[in-house]
């Protein structure tokens, strides 16, 4: 399946209609460096791994241009032996502190890692507590991630889908003419995305306030409960009690990058 077009009046009704069009293993997404990967993780691990991320994983709030984003989050990342670890910057936002990877985090990284073929290093895990939670659509950050590398999207609990969309300038002619795609991510899925498809692309999970009798059975699942684990290699490492971190991906140092955040106690599950 290709992209629909999304246009201005009176097309923008039947752009409407085909985006319900979803895509999958097997499709062209985004600029064709993005794929799809379903059961991904080992039974006795997706089995368990989202009662066990809510219950290891250092949930907090995060802040972005003075907001709460409707959503936790956490950051979990290799610390080296010097003490450095890598950090992910997000210019508007402001970021949770980062810890070492937590068990099943590692366990989930390690499969990562084997698949692609490449390590990664960096997690940024999110909670979308309910359809209402959600990602407004944007492009990641790349100035820290390593050239080459893909960006990858595990999910774990109630489906989601996902939202690309062109950019507006990264299409010649009519600027009101958008590509927009959905990706379904089911319960224990693989979403990777390439660079190029980051850079002219925005991706989002939107709202979704359906009542649970109009949602399909995967998408009620843990309630309709997400837990997604975005992974990154990242070429940028702060080391503590430093003033500047040292960026090894493209050399130099940089200013120290200011963050604010807010920790929550999301341990609310029984894991017996």
């Amino acid at each position: 399946m290709e992209a629909t077009i999304e246009q201005s009046s009176p097309s923008r009704d039947q752009a409407r209609k085909d985006e319900r069009i979803m895509l999958g293993p097997g499709d062209k997404i985004g600029e064709g460096d993005c794929y799809v990967v379903l059961d991904f993780l080992p039974p006795d691990l997706a089995d368990h791994a989202f009662e066990n991320l809510c219950n290891e994983v250092r949930w907090s709030t995060m802040y972005h241009r003075g907001g709460e984003v409707p959503r936790l989050v956490a950051v979990e990342g290799e610390v080296n032996n010097d003490g450095s670890f890598p950090i992910y910057r997000h210019p508007a936002d402001e970021s949770p502190a980062l810890h070492p990877f937590s068990p099943t985090v590692a366990r989930i990284r390690a499969h990562v890692a084997a698949a692609l073929g490449a390590p990664v290093n960096h997690v940024l895990i999110q909670d979308y507590r309910s359809g209402a939670d959600y990602i407004s659509e944007h492009s990641d950050k790349t100035i820290d991630v390593v050239r080459g590398s893909h960006i990858v999207n595990v999910s774990l609990g109630a489906q989601r889908v996902m939202t690309l969309r062109t950019k507006k300038d990264a299409l010649t002619g009519d600027r009101e003419r958008r590509a927009v795609q959905r990706v379904p991510l089911p319960h224990n899925s693989m979403f990777v995305m390439g660079l190029e498809t980051n850079a002219r692309w925005m991706h989002g999970i939107r709202r979704d306030q359906r009542l649970p009798q109009y949602k399909s059975d995967a998408e009620r699942a843990e309630d309709g409960e997400r837990i997604s684990l975005t992974l990154r290699t990242i070429g940028t490492f702060l080391t503590p009690g430093r003033n500047a971190f040292m960026d090894r991906a493209r050399g130099g140092r940089r200013a120290r990058t200011r963050m604010r955040w807010c920790a929550v106690d999301r341990r609310r599950r029984n894991s017996s």
